[in-house]
């Protein structure tokens, strides 16, 4: 969101300092990032978003421009215990969607908001219904990787935990390849990824930002976050506020379409498909904007 209409600012919250961007009016629609992305993951789509809310982004706390008062170390592989499926450095999801909160309750202290969670960010906004419904008209959950919802999640476990364990032996670069190659569906051509010279001119200078996060993406959140159980108790009577939400592209990527699947399932709300796939935000923005605000209104 580097319009020349956005504002940039910072929030004060327990253990960190967030950098936000906001972009035009009306009630707010908090953008929450998931994997390494910040604020600039929706640089695509933000202007359409504008015109009819006020869109927040962010940066996670520990992610480009958003540090940790005390920096978090990640382990090595000579640190890790491979018997052990947690560690101290483990960013913790309630923990996440406190700072979303903090944020709306500065931004749109008065009004409920609308929240749009993509991947990671979207176990965060699932969190923060939650805990705080009151808070919030709607939720767009974008597959967020809830894998304990699946029937059969042990696979999958075991690819992100193999991940965070190559990551530690042998570094991104390896680790981001094995977790491409885990996600792949076999039997689809898979799309070249895309160099950051060619992603649209928004996303560009996150793309660099995104590339120094792999370290906190790989080693502090894809693992604990993927693991988390959503709380089916609290969120059924505010199921109404949920959009369980998948790309068409993702429907033969079982723990990326799963999970929103079996969560509209659980709860008894309907599953809404999106354009692209995991990244549709950000490979095709002005569709994906076009099918949030009509998800929205």
């Amino acid at each position: 969101m580097n319009s020349p209409l956005s504002t940039q600012a910072t929030l004060k919250v327990p253990g960190a300092t967030l950098h936000y961007e906001t972009l035009g009016s009306g009630p707010v629609l908090l953008l929450i990032p998931g994997g390494a992305g910040d604020a600039g993951l929706y640089a695509g789509m933000a202007p359409e978003l504008a015109a009819r809310y006020t869109v927040v982004s962010y940066d996670p706390r520990g992610l480009s421009r958003s540090p940790l008062d005390a920096p978090a170390d990640t382990p090595g592989a000579d640190q890790a215990d491979e018997n052990d499926e947690s560690d101290e450095s483990d960013e913790q999801v309630r923990v996440w969607s406190d700072d979303a909160r903090r944020l709306l309750d500065l931004l749109s202290p008065d009004d409920d908001a609308v929240v749009l969670g993509c991947s990671s960010g979207a176990v965060v906004a699932v969190d923060l219904l939650a805990r705080h419904p009151e808070r919030l008209r709607r939720v767009v959950a974008h597959e967020p990787p809830l894998l304990e919802l699946l029937a059969d999640p042990a696979p999958h476990r075991a690819l992100f935990a193999e991940v965070r364990e190559i990551f530690r032996s042998a570094g991104a670069g390896p680790a981001m390849a094995r977790l491409g190659a885990g996600l792949a569906d076999g039997a689809a051509r898979q799309a070249p990824a895309q160099s950051p010279t060619e992603l649209p001119p928004g996303v560009q200078e996150m793309a660099v930002r995104m590339h120094a996060n792999l370290p906190v993406f790989l080693g502090r959140v894809l693992r604990p976050f993927s693991s988390t159980r959503p709380d089916l108790a609290a969120l059924r009577p505010v199921a109404h506020k949920l959009v369980p939400a998948a790309g068409r592209d993702s429907r033969r990527q079982l723990p990326l379409y799963g999970p929103a699947e079996r969560l509209a399932e659980l709860l008894g709300c309907d599953l809404v498909e999106f354009p692209g796939g995991h990244l549709g935000a950000v490979e095709s923005p002005k569709e994906f904007a076009d099918r949030l605000l009509n998800v929205l209104a």
